[in-house]
């Protein structure tokens, strides 16, 4: 698997994965019924944001990440990133070759910490490899987020040093 900056080319591969994960909605804080024109701008922000992609050696986008300033400022030097792994490539290490990939140019560029704005409690996944990536949970938005039964769980904030 190959991790690089992602091009112009590679939203037609992005799109069908990171709808699917939207729409269902147990995961990320965006509207489920996001469009692709909206989606693309939140996925593929200006600098100083930057996208990466995986890649298979055929070309396939395995997943994707995003790494941006969580806040403008006196606060940009703390980074904020997403990801989002191709439900076909789950298991793989897609995500965990990411976060390491993520966290490793956030250093490069600068950033001291980086943390997550919104970790949805069940996704037990993402949690359980922020926490092996030394990420620690420093806030919880009581029942931040409703699931798509109605169920209302909380939200994660997690942040490590960088």
């Amino acid at each position: 698997m190959l991790i690089r900056d992602a091009v112009a080319g590679d939203w037609a591969r992005i799109w069908p994965f990171l709808r699917g994960i939207v729409a269902a909605g147990d995961t990320y804080t965006w509207p489920r019924d996001v469009d692709e024109e909206q989606a693309r701008g939140l996925w593929l922000p200006p600098a100083p944001a930057r996208t990466v992609v995986a890649v298979d050696p055929d070309g396939t986008v395995l997943g994707s990440a995003k790494l941006l300033p969580n806040q403008a400022g006196p606060g940009a030097h703390v980074a904020n990133a997403s990801f989002m792994v191709a439900p076909a490539a789950a298991g793989r290490g897609v995500g965990r070759a990411l976060g390491a990939h993520v966290l490793d140019l956030a250093r490069a560029e600068g950033y001291r910490a980086m943390q997550f704005n919104a970790v949805v409690e069940t996704n037990t996944r993402a949690v359980g490899l922020w926490r092996s990536l030394g990420f620690e949970v420093v806030g919880r938005i009581p029942e931040g987020f409703r699931l798509p039964d109605g169920r209302y769980v909380d939200l994660l904030v997690m942040y490590r040093r960088l």
